[in-house]
């Protein structure tokens, strides 16, 4: 069983009824309007609801920042390959995470891939942070949002989406070519890599592209996280996300 803490992964988890949650869990004495609206809506949802001294829920969680509540459901459900796949739009925008180690870092990506309306999101089931309590915290409810499948073997999955006809995109320092000049309207699979050693030599070579993002300050790299955050929404730029809304 996982467990969901603070205001935002707990009310989305609610909210977007991917997964039961076996109880919710309150300290006593907390109040405020989020607090009321969770409540509410765990009840609506016939959630059990206990009350239990604030202690209680800092030893559940670590010691972590839980905001007064918390939620007790199965682990998130990962896909496979082809089930990611089915019900893809005509010109998907997919995201592809090459070792990304560091939980709180994937956690980011992902909240921003939920936010970007990302179709789905590949993760190789080694080399890589899994989705734990942190990386649930700092995702903020994206995980009950977001198609998610691990993948055994990164190369020969994103060969798959190439077969069906997704590009393959690269975001990597020091390439010649910039994201902005990338058309971004096809259907596309942005891969970021390792916070230190950016993406493995085999994952390189099966891009369709590689783009850098220029960096004309005194640091020359991103944080993984916000790499991902400005290709993302440039694609969306492009492809007029926000003229149709």
């Amino acid at each position: 069983m996982d467990i969901l803490f603070g205001i935002h992964p707990v009310f989305e988890c609610l909210k977007a009824k991917a997964r039961p949650i076996e109880r919710l869990v309150l300290a006593q004495g907390a109040s405020s309007r989020s607090l009321q609206e969770i409540i509410d809506l765990a009840r609506r949802s016939g959630v059990p609801i206990r009350f239990e001294p604030k202690a209680a829920l800092d030893r559940q969680t670590a010691g972590g920042t839980h905001q007064g509540v918390l939620a007790v459901c199965p682990a998130r459900a990962t896909l496979d390959l082809d089930d990611l796949m089915v019900g893809l739009s005509a010109s998907p925008l997919l995201v592809a995470l090459d070792s990304i180690e560091d939980p709180r870092n994937l956690g980011a990506i992902l909240r921003t891939c939920a936010a970007a309306g990302v179709e789905g999101v590949l993760l190789p089931k080694d080399h890589s942070a899994g989705l734990s309590e942190t990386v649930a915290k700092t995702a903020a409810g994206a995980l009950d949002h977001l198609k998610i499948a691990k993948v055994t073997n990164l190369v020969s999955a994103l060969k798959t989406l190439k077969e069906k006809g997704i590009w393959i995109v690269g975001v990597e320092t020091g390439q010649a070519k910039q994201y902005h000049e990338l058309e971004c309207t096809m259907p596309l699979a942005f891969i970021v890599g390792n916070e230190d050693s950016g993406l493995r030599r085999l994952v390189r070579q099966t891009c369709d592209f590689l783009v850098s993002i220029p960096t004309p300050g005194p640091i020359h790299s991103l944080n993984v996280s916000v790499a991902a955050g400005i290709v993302l929404f440039e694609a969306l730029r492009q492809r007029g996300v926000w003229r149709q809304r």
